[in-house]
């Protein structure tokens, strides 16, 4: 492989399950040592793209190349990719050590070697001590380790995550990002990640590719994606919007109802033309919070919901468009300074953070 060979490359990949196209002639490549991200709704096509990655599943047209290799025809246990599954897939009845050092085992690798990586696989995922114990005496967060030193024991050129993290409950599942965006960092193996999870995949990746109904809706950085969405379906999934129908006119976007709103349009969007309005809740401003050259509407309040660290105000403005905004908690600590359902309120955000989408 050259230096400058991507890990993975799909080159016009089609999956179909008879008459149900699974992935849709899908081209991309995937930098070496990259954290990379497939993210989409169930059905989109993200794990069966992985499955062909591990050889699970062959491709109905197209090419997928390993380090610059094609491997349509190399069977699972020649491709040097191993699998991290939501399942753990522990064998029960085996230690912690004989878990990750079955490959090497299978293998046949040195016992003395096979002892050292075990060691290094084990101290990697914070778990140096525990290898004489059985499965069932480990935490869920525990067992999800061990199936990750398993795989990176191989040393596989690729490691492939299917929700990983999918069982476990969200204060572990926050931590366990964290851990596996620093192993990641360390052993520096490329990850290709299947996630429905936004947050996780914004949280982790280098970069995402937002699938849906076979098709990759927009790829970039996890920055990228949620400032600068593509388009409708990419801004509602990641993260929440405000997703306001208009139409295109004088540079901004009339709202039903009448209101003109300031936005950063796109040259080929003519007047007249039907489009969505989006702007993200945190960068709605409310009332007094409103600054000088900000776009405004006003509306009453319909809804609080309060989510922690802010909470969600559902403002409706005319013709019943509602949009969300998000009051933070530690700035109006008394009940008595808060907004209540039934107010009226003016909302404002800087032109530059209305997207219009087609």
């Amino acid at each position: 492989m050259s230096e400058n060979s991507p890990a993975i490359r799909f080159e016009g990949v089609t999956k179909r399950f008879g008459d149900f196209v699974a992935v849709d002639s899908l081209d991309l490549e995937i930098k070496s040592g990259e954290f990379f991200s497939l993210l989409g709704p169930s059905g989109c096509g993200k794990t069966t793209t992985l499955r062909m990655v591990a050889g699970f599943e062959q491709p109905s047209e197209g090419r997928i190349f390993l380090e610059g290799e094609p491997v349509e025809t190399v069977p699972p246990y020649r491709r040097n990719v191993n699998t991290v599954f939501q399942s753990y897939a522990l064998f029960e009845h085996l230690s912690i050590e004989d878990n990750v050092a079955f490959g090497l085992k299978r293998r046949k690798v040195e016992k003395d070697e096979i002892r050292r990586r075990v060691a290094e696989a084990l101290e990697l995922v914070e778990l140096h001590g525990r290898g004489g114990v059985r499965p069932r005496e480990l935490s869920g967060g525990q067992k999800q380790r061990v199936a990750l030193a398993r795989a990176l024991v191989n040393r596989p050129s690729v490691l492939l995550l299917d929700e990983p993290l999918g069982a476990l409950d969200l204060k572990l599942r926050k931590q366990m990002q964290v851990e596996l965006k620093g192993i990641q960092r360390e052993v520096g193996i490329t990850f290709l990640y299947v996630t429905h999870d936004q947050e996780e995949a914004l949280a982790m990746s280098d970069r995402i590719a937002v699938m849906d109904r076979g098709l990759i809706r927009q790829c970039g950085t996890p920055e990228d994606i949620y400032e600068h969405p593509t388009e409708p379906f990419v801004a509602g999934f990641i993260g929440v919007s405000n997703l306001l129908p208009g139409v295109c006119e004088n540079g901004g976007v009339r709202l039903a109802g009448g209101a003109v709103c300031e936005a950063r349009v796109p040259a080929d969007c003519t007047s007249g033309a039907e489009v969505q309005l989006s702007v993200r809740p945190e960068k709605i401003a409310i009332d007094e919070e409103i600054g000088e050259g900000m776009v405004t509407v006003e509306g009453t309040i319909v809804e609080r919901v309060y989510v922690g660290t802010s909470t969600q105000v559902i403002v409706e403005l005319a013709a019943g468009v509602r949009l969300m905004a998000l009051e933070q908690n530690w700035l109006r600590a008394r009940s008595d300074d808060r907004w209540e359902i039934g107010d009226r309120v003016k909302l404002g955000w800087q032109p530059e953070h209305a997207l219009v989408l087609r």
